[in-house]
């Protein structure tokens, strides 16, 4: 298990949530990051201490960045931001630290304890889609991805069939 950072910006390069994390493996599915309840997570104005453990693939292709809670722990499952492709890059004298970047697009889909999956921000989406002028490709991309993640998480597709579990078991508790 090595330490490592989530670094998260918004369009045009500005802060967002950033944290450390621990990188626990990988598979067919891509980079599995495990952070630990306790871990301190900040964004410009505000910050928090996580309360459950957490893993987060940084999968080999698409435009999303899933996170999966501590079962029975937080008011939902599996939170998925749509974000740019994920680049994890090693760092350090040794490549002994990682750095995983990716852009927060602000698209979200969500499965809550209950079951129930909804796609969530779509207004900020659209808001800032003007605001910040993302371009059209990003646009299309980031739609397109919002419904192939909410559709392979109805049908319980890969990685969204619990392939986590075994990750999230190695999460520090």
């Amino acid at each position: 298990m090595t330490p490592g950072r989530i670094v998260m910006t918004k369009w045009g390069n500005r802060a967002h949530w950033e944290f450390a994390a621990i990188w626990l493996g990988e598979d067919e599915h891509g980079h599995w990051l495990g952070v630990p309840a306790g871990t301190r997570h900040s964004r410009p104005g505000m910050e928090f201490v996580s309360d459950v453990p957490t893993v987060t693939l940084a999968p080999r292709k698409g435009w999303y960045l899933p996170t999966w809670h501590a079962p029975d722990h937080w008011w939902c499952d599996t939170y998925v931001d749509i974000a740019t492709p994920p680049a994890l890059a090693w760092v350090g004298e040794h490549d002994d630290t990682w750095v995983l970047r990716s852009t927060d697009l602000d698209l979200d889909v969500v499965r809550e304890r209950t079951g129930r999956l909804f796609v969530d921000d779509e207004d900020e989406f659209e808001e800032h889609r003007l605001a910040l002028g993302y371009p059209d490709d990003v646009v299309t991309q980031a739609r397109a991805e919002c419904a192939a993640v909410h559709a392979a998480m109805q049908a319980r597709r890969t990685p969204f069939d619990g392939s986590h579990r075994r990750w999230l078991d190695l999460v520090p508790q």
